[in-house]
């Protein structure tokens, strides 16, 4: 359940309705309130204040209406910019991206404030009175000075809005969000610095339990896995990681205890929320494989852009090198010195070289400026690694994009990548 609330809150986050319907119903509520303040007589202070003009009703009302028109018809034209600037970074960094764009709280927060003004006001305006007939004139000036400030608010929301959109779809800030998101999962995932690397566990003999849908492992909720692994005293060895797909009748775990595994599937099964696409949430690999595509499209023929293929390569060396730093074997899933009955899949230090470099290495070898740029990037990788074994993991991988390099490249471009392999080689830069 734990699992399926996690995954369901990522979603809302990354909606454009959560935050304009909370400040909806904020504004209502605050209208509400603000205008029952005025009725009681509490804001009769205001009075009092000589740098203050009362409003009379027919200009609070024009007040009020020219402020809830010119806020609705904002916040559709903001809408319409979101969604242009949405468009726009989807069909030119990836489709995958698109979360980051969706979750972009700048885009959130302005499209609510100018929401929640719009219900504000209008909730504001039906209270004034211009004292035709039987009624009294009413107008609530607390409610109108508080109408005031929030059109200033959301001139000044406007404004930053106007900078932050085309500031958020610049691919240098595209690769720092997912750059930094990926180094922060990396630490969160791996705690301990090391160079200890997962023991091969073997096929695992038990009862499997099976999948009941399809679709991709979004989270999988381990403190509810051990709880129940401990209470009834068996091992649980998963067969499926965050972001694999998984479809009806493919195992996603393995439990010690054959005769158990009727009575736990369907709590083991509640520990894992599957959904049509995948989420950064426990998939590290969702944000290497971003920084993948974005180098292989800037690299492709269509594009042709390597200079941003050398920003996301940068990028992709400071999450390689950070990795390398730590203890694979003990992630936050496995604490030291406690033994843990859930055990999940781990991978190894090549597992994450072949995943990032690795995937690259096919547009890389097509470049020579990108090749030169990869090979320095390996050098500072192996400057920073103090594990032998993953120092050499790095040199072969250095070595394999020479070996593709060369099926590409001729005359000068071919002499200077493999002088700068050798240099790589050397372990210092030419």
């Amino acid at each position: 359940m734990l699992a399926r609330l996690r995954s369901d809150w990522f979603a809302i986050r990354a909606s454009y309705w959560f935050w304009p319907a909370l400040f909806a119903l904020a504004g209502l509520l605050l209208g509400f309130g603000i205008v029952h303040v005025d009725r009681s007589g509490a804001s009769q202070w205001l009075a009092e204040r000589h740098w203050i003009v009362p409003a009379r009703p027919d200009g609070a009302a024009n007040m009020l209406s020219v402020l809830a028109g010119s806020v609705i018809g904002v916040a559709s034209t903001v809408f319409s910019i979101t969604i242009a600037a949405v468009a726009y970074a989807s069909g030119t960094f990836g489709p995958r991206l698109l979360n980051n764009f969706m979750e972009d709280k700048g885009n959130q927060f302005s499209l609510a404030t100018f929401v929640g003004t719009f219900v504000y006001a209008i909730t504001v305006l039906q209270s004034v009175r211009s004292g035709d007939g039987d009624q009294s004139a009413f107008v609530p000036q607390l409610a109108l000075t508080i109408a005031w400030l929030l059109l200033l608010l959301s001139v000044a929301v406007l404004v930053y809005f106007l900078h932050h959109v085309p500031d958020s779809i610049r691919i240098n800030s595209v690769l720092e969000a997912i750059g930094t998101r990926l180094l922060r999962e990396i630490v969160s995932r791996f705690p301990e610095e090391g160079s200890g690397e997962p023991q091969p566990l073997g096929w695992p003999t038990g009862a499997h339990v099976e999948a009941q849908a399809a679709g991709y492992i979004r989270v999988i909720d381990f403190g509810a896995l051990d709880e129940l692994a401990r209470r009834h005293g068996f091992t649980v060895w998963l067969t499926a990681r965050p972001g694999d797909f998984v479809h009806a009748g493919m195992p996603l775990a393995t439990i010690s205890d054959d005769a158990a595994v009727a009575q736990v599937a369907p709590h083991i099964r509640a520990t894992f929320a599957l959904g049509g696409s995948r989420t950064p949430e426990q998939d590290l690999e969702f944000s290497i494989d971003e920084l993948v595509e974005i180098t292989l499209r800037a690299l492709s023929p269509a594009v042709n852009d390597p200079f941003t293929a050398l920003n996301a390569l940068h990028w992709l060396g400071a999450a390689t090198v950070l990795l390398g730093q730590r203890d694979l074997d003990r992630d936050a899933w496995n604490e030291p010195g406690r033994h843990c009955p859930v055990q999940p899949l781990r991978d190894g230090f090549d597992h994450f070289v072949s995943r990032g470099f690795g995937c690259v290495r096919s547009g890389v070898a097509t470049s020579p400026i990108a090749c030169l740029v990869a090979f320095d990037t390996l050098r500072s990788i192996l400057l920073g690694l103090d594990a032998e074994h993953r120092r050499e993991l790095v040199l072969a991988e250095a070595d394999l994009l020479l070996e593709q390099a060369l099926v590409h490249l001729n005359g000068p471009s071919r002499d200077q990548v493999i002088e700068r392999h050798a240099s790589v080689r050397r372990g210092r830069s030419t």
